[in-house]
């Protein structure tokens, strides 16, 4: 070889010993272990379901309403209502705002109050007038209305507290010409309109604190 030679391979020797020296000073320097354990874990919410079927809904995972019911406290659920009055009338024969008038809601067919535009969603759900708001389907919206009725236009959150469930049911209840039965403990608040209710009803309404449409 000749001089030349030598000099380059010299030349690219060294280069890849400064090359490989960085390479291992840097990684004493920067490297840091993985941590034991790590500082957060993200875990994505699992929701009972998006979709559901039409009547039926996807309830949400809250138990029957009725055992506590029979403890409810209206006078408690009329301050309750005060969340709903932006958007809701109760008193009879008043008249609807974003959402319908909510006077003996309960057990009434769902999205038949006369003079309201229900939503696709709503209208789906009613299954044509079939399905009444008995204490569990209002117990179940008021929960969680866009889970239990998808496709609901109504905003609200929700009142998470069943026992605010129960009590703003006990008094919405009350404000009728035929008060509804209160469900036996322990088992369901299904329940078909009455015949004076039914007569009374050919108008039912959508209840929630907020709009039901």
């Amino acid at each position: 070889m000749n001089s030349y030679v030598n000099m380059g391979m010299g030349a690219l020797l060294g280069t890849v010993f400064v090359l490989m020296s960085v390479s291992i000073a840097s990684e004493g320097i920067f490297h840091s272990e993985a941590p034991e354990k790590p500082g957060f874990t993200i875990v994505a919410e699992e929701t009972a379901g998006e979709g559901g079927e039409a009547g039926g809904g996807e309830q949400a995972t809250s138990e029957p309403i009725a055992p506590l019911l029979a403890k409810a406290d209206p006078a408690a659920g009329e301050a309750i209502f005060k969340k709903c009055a932006s958007c809701h009338t109760v008193e009879k024969g008043g008249p609807n705002k974003v959402g319908p008038n909510l006077w003996g809601v309960v057990n009434r067919p769902v999205a038949s109050h006369e003079g309201f535009s229900y939503s696709a969603g709503m209208q789906t759900f009613s299954e044509g007038g079939k399905v009444v708001w008995d204490f569990d389907h209002l117990s179940f919206f008021l929960e969680a209305p866009k889970k239990h009725v998808p496709g609901t236009a109504m905003g609200f959150a929700g009142l998470k507290k069943a026992e605010e469930r129960a009590n703003l049911l006990a008094w919405l209840r009350e404000q009728s010409d035929n008060p509804a039965p209160l469900p036996a403990e322990g088992g369901s608040s299904e329940a078909k309109p009455t015949e004076g209710q039914a007569a009374q009803d050919g108008q039912g309404q959508a209840p929630a604190p907020a709009p039901a449409n």
